[in-house]
């Protein structure tokens, strides 16, 4: 049954506003909101920043069952092993029937896709059998579609109110404008409590690094992608976290989620998979070094990683898969640009982008869910790699490595991978990183790469503790 919607839209002026303080605003009064930015210097278009509230429905995956809500109404849970998880996840997503469309306008589900939602895209029992402790368990799939997306566009300073109102039910809209243009900001206090604590220790993961490297060395792999988890307890409000993360390391893909009994938020700067009327990109991200703090210096090491073997070697083999992951349902596959280096606050990256167009028999969802998980996440070829890393990594990795971020009720989709992201449960913050390994790796220096990575993340932590508004 379609659940029917009226469309209302209010236009204002953004001038005084930012996507921060409107969330300010609305969170308090508003649970399971939703915040995407983005800092995308390639172009103006890429610059939209979306808030979700008010959630009208909701689609999740967790303990093995398929769980939905409309309008507040519960669905009866199906069993995964019964169903076809993406099928269920693209009628959930065409069940809003628009009475009255209206072209080019932003609307759709914000949400994420963890790890292990591989499972079922792909037939891999093996990744079932890895521990994940209750604290960090989160649903493996989780979308949301809402009563309100405030889409702003900053070059335009311009904010457009999307209200997808039931029909027979009354507008909220009135209601919601006076608290984004009336009501105050608050915020609160974040510390840490004790030390921070790894998964693993450095050998142990200079263990699997090694064991990672014999995999490639004999011809099994041609590169695996090994991750390490990290956790900080804290008190107060995580939030301060993302506002520091955001300043320290701005990246295309900015976002805070709050599920209510845990919060996802995090500066990717790595496209997962994007589809925009019809065109198909993805953007691989493989080449990491650590910056200096000296501009000079770090120009003369872009130089070097242009010219690393191993690095080339690693970011090349991304590319061809991300190529061959897009050939599978789009026609005209071509590298777009190749070996860009890109600066973020503590690290340099060399990344490439990949498009095609999408064959009109083909649903975006199938796109989605044929490079998911992406290879720079989990190594070539990804099928062998997955399987490899569940003897290497004793834990899955839940929202580490996944997808979040916007699917369209049109099809448009934009996914960032999730990585330079925390997880926020229970009072501690979960975090992690992974380096792609080689023939030619050497041990220590990747153990190195990702705690390099995980900079950025760790300072955000400790300056969240000086903001004081």
């Amino acid at each position: 049954m379609k659940t029917k919607i009226n469309i209302r839209t209010t236009h204002l002026l953004a001038d005084m506003d930012t996507p921060v303080s409107l969330y300010l605003k609305v969170r308090d009064l508003y649970p399971k909101s939703a915040l995407l930015e983005s800092s995308d210097y390639h172009g103006s278009e890429n610059s939209m920043s979306i808030i979700g509230v008010l959630p009208l429905a909701e689609f999740k995956v967790e303990n093995g069952l398929i769980h939905q809500s409309f309008c507040d109404e519960e669905v009866k849970p199906i069993s995964v092993e019964d169903s076809d998880v993406l099928k269920e996840l693209n009628h959930f997503i065409q069940s809003f029937e628009i009475l009255n469309p209206q072209e080019g306008l932003v609307n759709g589900v914000l949400g994420y896709m963890g790890h292990e939602a591989v499972n079922y895209f792909y037939s891999f029992p093996q990744l079932a059998s890895q521990e994940q402790p209750d604290n960090k368990k989160v649903p493996e799939l989780y979308y949301l579609f809402y009563q309100f997306l405030i889409v702003i566009n900053p070059h335009k300073n311009e904010l457009i109110l999307v209200e997808n109102c039931p029909e027979g039910e009354e507008s909220q809209t009135e209601e919601l404008l006076q608290i984004l243009q009336n009501r105050g900001i608050l915020s609160y206090q974040f510390d840490i409590e004790g030390e921070e604590v790894s998964t693993i220790s450095d050998a142990e993961h200079q263990r699997e690094v090694e064991k990672a490297i014999q995999l490639t060395q004999s011809g099994q792999l041609e590169q695996i992608v090994v991750s390490r988890g990290f956790s900080q307890s804290f008190q107060g409000d995580e939030f301060m976290v993302y506002r520091s993360l955001r300043s320290i390391n701005p990246s295309p893909y900015l976002f805070y989620f709050d599920f209510g009994s845990f919060r996802i938020f995090g500066s990717s700067p790595e496209t997962h998979c994007k589809v925009v009327q019809g065109k198909a990109t993805i953007d691989p991200i493989a080449g990491t070094y650590f910056r200096t703090g000296d501009d000079k210096k770090d120009q003369e090491l872009a130089k070097c990683l242009l010219e690393d073997e191993k690095e080339i070697t690693e970011h090349d083999m991304l590319v061809d898969y991300a190529t061959q992951d897009l050939q599978e349902h789009c026609t005209d596959v071509h590298v777009e640009f190749y070996k860009q280096v890109q600066f973020y606050s503590h690290v340099i990256h060399l990344v490439s982008r990949v498009s095609g167009y999408v064959d009109p028999s083909v649903n975006t969802l199938q796109i989605l869910a044929h490079t998911f998980p992406a290879g720079t996440l989990v190594g070539s070829p990804k099928l062998k790699a997955l399987s490899a890393l569940t003897g290497l990594e004793k834990q899955k990795r839940g929202f580490y490595g996944g997808c979040i971020g916007y699917i369209g009720l049109n099809g448009d989709l934009t996914q960032a991978i999730t990585i330079r992201t925390f997880l926020s449960k229970h009072n501690t913050l979960y975090y992690q990183a992974g380096g792609g390994i080689v023939a030619q790796s050497q041990p220590q220096r990747e153990v190195q790469e990702v705690k390099s990575k995980l900079q950025a993340l760790k300072a955000a932590i400790h300056y969240a503790k000086l903001i004081k508004r």
